[in-house]
């Protein structure tokens, strides 16, 4: 039986990616009850990383005695800022392919068939649609031969049902599957990356204090928020602040330095960023300092020259970008705050899409898909590089995103910004559910 060593536990990092040249990289064995027949089996443990996904724990048990096993995936990362929720429009025997990384606090739904699958009553799993169907299936029918005998008719309904949930593998109907995730670890592939996966929506949100507590974020005592002293804040804006925190790459001790900083023309925000000295990861994340404008912020810009990389850009987490020349549309959150350049945004949108793509690689990669996104790729180094005439437009409906206009105070003949009233589900999203519905600005 392996063991982790101390050294991993005090400062190496002990997720690693999965290699097959890294001949020190194998499973840890360790011996435990089998939960079918009282015997004692084998659990191996494997603690490596998947992009999106951040840190994982791969466990896989077998018994000798019974022939039993079971696997199951684990999220070793840490907690997301936003909860996540994918409504996945199931139309097409290639929508059942679409691969899904299921968190164990994720809620599934099948609002047709008034199905759910409450947050954690299943392990996290690395699956497709078609498999969620066949572990509902299977979970139903594992305990059907006890209610045959001592709940006929509870048994007969729950026939019915699995009747109901095979049939959706066979797309005689189409459905809709709800994946809502608080802890934003969950991930639902969209097969037409990187452009916008029209069966597909995406919505990130602020947890409920009954969700931080059910993640063990919060206690049930700490439901409120003490309101920072204007003292604390004019220190705030004079200093740098340094708080401790565990790297989320190798998880080794590191810290987070926070600055409040005034952007002229614009407002106050606050920039944070880390730096690990132990697997040099490095993160800078801005947050706006001021609360939702009352009216959402669409800027468009008309990149005609390389100079136009150096523009200042600030990108709140309720911003969405998009590049209709590519038919690319990113939503909010996906990249967080960001306080950098035209080119570093850029650069990060390529990163996400292209170099950190979970499927890219192994079984679940195709030529066509990874020919797509190489493209896409270098259609990015284009624009970075001024060979290549598109726009870009930053959408905020919390009016807390900027972009550097280079000819302060006079108007940018290159870019224009407008101002709208935010709809509903904008408001929604927001948490301003006291809003009315109300169109765009003319």
């Amino acid at each position: 039986m392996s063991a982790i060593s101390e050294e991993k536990v005090r400062g190496g990092n002990m997720f690693k990616d999965i290699s097959a040249d890294d001949e020190e990289s194998h499973p840890t064995e360790i011996e435990s009850l089998c939960m079918n027949c009282y015997q004692n089996g084998t659990t191996r443990l494997l603690l490596t990383k998947i992009p999106f996904f951040k840190e994982i724990i791969i466990s896989s048990f077998s018994c000798p005695h019974c022939s039993w096993s079971n696997t199951e995936i684990q999220s070793a990362g840490r907690i997301q800022d936003l909860g996540v929720c994918y409504t996945l429009k199931v139309e097409s025997k290639q929508d059942l392919n679409r691969e899904v990384v299921k968190a164990d606090s994720a809620t599934t739904r099948i609002p047709e068939l008034d199905f759910e699958i409450p947050a954690f009553t299943q392990k996290g799993c690395l699956s497709t649609i078609e498999g969620l169907l066949d572990r509902a299936v299977a979970g139903l029918e594992q305990d059907q031969p006890v209610r045959r005998a001592t709940a006929p008719e509870v048994a007969d309904q729950i026939d019915t049902f699995i009747e109901k949930l095979k049939k959706l593998k066979g797309l005689e109907e189409e459905f809709t599957l709800v994946i809502d995730d608080p802890s934003g670890n969950s991930f639902v592939e969209n097969p037409v990356a990187p452009q916008k996966d029209e069966s597909l929506t995406v919505h990130r949100y602020k947890r409920t204090v009954q969700q931080d507590t059910q993640l063990g974020l919060r206690t049930e005592d700490d439901l409120e928020e003490e309101e920072q002293p204007a003292s604390d804040l004019d220190t705030m804006r004079n200093e740098v602040l340094m708080f401790s925190i565990n790297c989320p790459e190798c998880n080794a001790p590191s810290s987070t330095n926070m600055k409040l900083v005034q952007i002229p023309h614009f407002k106050e925000v606050i920039i944070m960023a880390s730096n690990c000295d132990e697997c040099g990861h490095r993160t800078n994340e801005v947050k706006s300092g001021g609360a939702t404008e009352e009216l959402g912020t669409k800027i468009t810009l008309h990149i005609t020259d390389a100079s136009d990389m150096t523009r200042d850009l600030l990108k709140s987490e309720t911003c969405s970008i998009s590049i209709p020349e590519l038919e690319f549309e990113l939503g909010m959150a996906a990249l967080g705050g960001k306080f950098t350049t035209l080119e570093g945004l850029l650069n990060d949108i390529k990163e996400l899409i292209v170099s950190k793509n979970p499927f890219l690689c192994g079984d679940s990669s195709s030529a066509d898909r990874v020919e797509k996104l190489k493209l896409f790729g270098e259609k990015i180094d284009k624009i970075t590089s001024g060979e290549m005439d598109v726009h870009i437009v930053l959408d905020d409906p919390a009016g807390n995103s900027y972009l550097q206009n280079v000819y302060a105070p006079d108007p940018d003949p290159e870019m224009t910004v407008e101002k709208y009233t935010r709809t509903f589900e904008q408001n929604e999203e927001l948490g301003l559910n006291d809003m009315k519905t109300e169109g765009y600005h003319e």
